[in-house]
């Protein structure tokens, strides 16, 4: 199926980011760029990048959906999922991480006020400022009361804190390194221009990324192309130096190293999405399109083990939603909305099925300075 074709104005901000990448590249004296120097522009180049210039990401009107946009009972589950922590630690803290249009927040914030169990502050680390704006509008018309608790931040604070880091669909979004197998040894995918386009061309490794590719269980077979996220080390071991006390979980889609690395994988995870249209051309559109790579979760755990996290874990959502009063939040909205039964069914059906996010996507969690009762 073919994409939908961008306006005039897009096509002109997009020709603009297009341009500011080939000046990185002419610049560059292999007259080259790594894919990860090009993803990390085209997502995130200040007022150009697709999650910084104040296009709608998110929902219909946007290029993909979220499981918070999807439904409040993926929400729910998370919130009951913290209850007892919260319990606990009245006076902990919660840092969201990259938090869309604030629907997972209003429901956390609401369910947690429900169960008086309201953390003492609820932070937001957002690098998108239209979605920074559209997280205060919507905070601050569910739950106006509330929105004194919540800060935006534009680093992750400098002390450790007691409480919960949480973030859905954030590592998939990082910048990540292409790879591919070619006469008898992994390259570089990077980015050069032919004719003033872009292109994908391949060079040996550089020397910061060989240990990196040495860990990774591939397989040496011709043409076979994969990621590697270079910054899950160094940026699990900064959440692991700011929580004191607490946990961290994450959601995202991705695999067991033995899925991801498989050898029938030839293509790698990587996607591209725009106008909910999925494939597979990064080079198209730049500063239109989100680009995303699925997530290591093996890399994911032995990174947060490294890091002084003494617990680290993951199971699928659908396990994980079930085990967190997924039935009992359905049956709750279904009470106070009896006429919403066909679509509570339905967004119970895409959060939990196989051939859904129920298998696809995973539950992460790190425990660090407390034992799990």
């Amino acid at each position: 199926m073919p994409l939908p074709l961008p306006s005039q104005e897009e096509l002109a901000h997009s020709q603009l980011l297009h341009a500011h990448i080939l000046q990185h590249i002419q610049a560059s004296p292999s007259h080259s760029i790594s894919f990860y120097d090009y993803m990390n522009k085209a997502l995130y180049e200040p007022y150009l990048g697709y999650y910084v210039a104040g296009k709608t990401c998110i929902g219909t009107e946007g290029d993909f959906i979220t499981a918070p946009e999807l439904s409040d009972l993926f929400s729910m589950s998370i919130a009951q999922h913290c209850l007892s922590f919260l319990q606990n630690e009245p006076h902990s803290t919660v840092l969201e991480l990259g938090a869309g249009s604030g629907k997972m927040a209003a429901t956390l914030l609401s369910y947690w006020e429900a169960h008086h169990v309201l953390p003492a502050h609820y932070y937001i680390l957002e690098p998108s400022p239209t979605l920074k704006a559209q997280q205060f509008t919507t905070l601050s018309t569910t739950l106006p009361h509330l929105i004194a608790r919540v800060t935006w931040l534009e680093h992750l604070p400098e002390s450790g804190f007691t409480g919960i880091i949480v973030g859905n669909e954030v590592l998939d979004a990082m910048p990540i390194e292409l790879l591919r197998y070619e006469h008898g040894q992994y390259q570089q995918v990077q980015v050069t221009e032919q004719n003033q386009q872009l292109s994908l061309i391949t060079q040996p490794l550089p020397s910061y990324l060989q240990p990196l590719v040495a860990q990774l269980p591939l397989p040496n077979i011709e043409g076979y192309t994969t990621e590697l996220n270079p910054q899950l080390n160094a940026w699990v071991n900064a959440l692991g130096a700011l929580l004191t006390q607490g946990f961290l979980l994450l959601i995202d889609y991705g695999y067991a190293q033995s899925d991801y690395y498989h050898p029938d994988r030839s293509s790698g995870t990587l996607q591209c999405f725009y106008r909910h249209h999925v494939h597979d051309n990064p080079l198209l559109y730049p500063g239109l399109q989100d680009i995303t790579a699925s997530v290591d979760f093996d890399a994911l755990t032995e990174a947060a083990l490294k890091a002084g996290f003494h617990t680290a874990d993951w199971t699928t959502q659908a396990h994980f939603l079930l085990q967190n009063g997924l039935a009992e939040h359905f049956q709750q909205c279904l009470n106070e909305s009896p006429t919403q039964s066909y679509a509570l069914a339905q967004q119970i059906r895409i959060l939990t099925l196989p051939a859904e996010m129920g298998e696809r996507f995973k539950v992460f969690r790190a425990d660090k300075g407390f034992e799990v009762k």
